[in-house]
């Protein structure tokens, strides 16, 4: 599948199961200063899960652009020298504004990756927040999954917002392993290593909470869902890639780099190349907005 592929595959499944699909917002957040970028998929609904803006659907996916070159959220000094870092990249999402929580949304997830994107569920690990019980029984009751492929991480791993203040909650994210040849060779290895061998797909965020500038948390009026999946990612794992930079969103873009400077893309300036293709990108989509 084409990137363009798999992103209407998302939309498509999430829109014959009531989801309203939503156009990707700008950039360039309009009304909200605490943002310089719009970070993730649930920006422009940001309101909507503290209760303060009120829409007339309770379901709704997007394909959202999102910048992550600053703030909480900034991965610029890993773009071009990682497989998987980029400053722009589309979310795919979907979400719940206190209409389903944690039973549907992982039913969700594991059915769109198992069955519509054809992932081998005996590849698939998932992680979940320490604390949460609830989940990780979902996990294994509902859809299956072996406890030895459940771990349970921290408020650093498995507790997500989008920035220092706002909505926020515990998740629970699906890897899949790429293979030992991927890996650091450590026998300690699993979901979270630093290396490349477990790839995080996607991840599920259970939106109970707002957090204030004193970092107190308050329960939101309505629990919900917030999803993400990165496009490029799930991208390469689909087109058999190991690397971000080697799918069809992307790839053109590198060997443009290529014939316009008369260097080898895979060769001793390949991170530049990656570099100047990532940086277009951004430019490009940030000028349009």
């Amino acid at each position: 599948m084409t990137g363009s592929d798999i992103r209407q595959r998302f939309l498509d499944y999430f829109g014959q199961r009531g989801h309203r699909i939503v156009r990707s917002s700008s950039l360039v957040p309009g009304n909200d200063p605490t943002l310089l970028f719009t970070n993730a998929g649930m920006n422009q609904f940001k309101d909507v899960f503290t209760g303060q803006e009120k829409r007339d659907y309770t379901r709704a996916a997007t394909s959202q652009k999102c910048v992550r070159a600053g703030g909480k959220h900034n991965d610029l000094d890993n773009v071009g020298y990682t497989r998987r870092h980029h400053t722009f990249f589309e979310m795919l999402g979907n979400f719940s504004f206190g209409d389903y929580f944690k039973q549907d949304a992982i039913a969700f997830a594991w059915d769109l990756i198992t069955k519509d994107y054809g992932l081998p569920k005996d590849r698939l690990y998932v992680t979940v927040f320490e604390t949460d019980d609830e989940a990780a029984e979902i996990w294994h009751k509902q859809e299956g999954v072996p406890l030895d492929r459940i771990y349970r991480f921290g408020e650093k791993d498995n507790f997500w917002q989008m920035g220092d203040t706002g909505p926020c909650g515990p998740c629970t994210e699906i890897y899949i392993d790429q293979g030992a040849g991927q890996g650091c060779g450590s026998a300690s290895c699993m979901p979270g290593c630093d290396c490349s061998r477990f790839t995080e797909i996607w991840n599920l965020v259970f939106m109970q909470f707002n957090r204030d500038s004193a970092g107190v948390l308050t329960p939101l009026p309505r629990p919900s869902i917030d999803t993400g999946m990165g496009l490029e990612r799930i991208a390469a794992i689909l087109q058999g890639k190991h690397d971000n930079y080697d799918t069809d969103t992307l790839r053109a873009l590198v060997l443009a780099s290529a014939e316009a400077t008369g260097q080898d893309p895979d060769g001793p300036f390949r991170a530049s190349h990656r570099v100047v293709a990532d940086h277009l990108r951004s430019s490009a989509f940030l000028m349009a907005d």
